[in-house]
């Protein structure tokens, strides 16, 4: 991953990782240890997910840009719905607190979004690459 993917990718994690800290205290407090579980693993997921989502997406904004939006759509979409797979899944679960899991699942998304958004908006990505040699050396002209 280049540099400016890594410094989003922290960007968004970080903030995401720190609101997973509180909702982890905040249900260990009101639903006990089961509750903090919850919102750890509900943390874990969310850094899982939307990393893994952002590098593909990276990949093909380098690799098929014109593919781009398409798939950034396609690929928010495909996460929202694991998510929720997720929180159906574990809906009855004795492993950790289902609310305290679902809640956070939904906090930590919204977090990554905003931070990302943050991070993209923030970031001076060029948006045409600079040519390495002189215009005239490459068409065959001299000045």
């Amino acid at each position: 991953m280049p540099s400016n993917d890594v410094r989003i990718l922290a960007q968004a994690a970080v903030p995401t990782a720190a609101v997973g800290a509180i909702a982890a205290v905040v249900s260990g407090v009101v639903a006990g240890g089961k509750g903090a579980i919850g919102a750890l693993v509900a943390t874990a997921i969310v850094i899982l997910f939307m990393g893994i989502g952002l590098y593909v997406l990276q990949r093909t904004a380098k690799s098929l840009p014109h593919l781009f939006q398409a798939m950034g759509l396609m690929l928010y979409a495909a996460q929202i719905l694991l998510l929720f797979i997720f929180v159906a899944a574990f809906k009855n679960t004795t492993l950790f607190h289902p609310k305290a899991f679902a809640l956070t699942l939904v906090v930590g998304t919204l977090t990554w979004i905003a931070a990302q958004t943050r991070a993209h908006m923030k970031s001076k990505i060029l948006y045409v690459e600079p040519d390495s040699g002189n215009k005239s050396e490459k068409s065959g002209h001299s000045s």
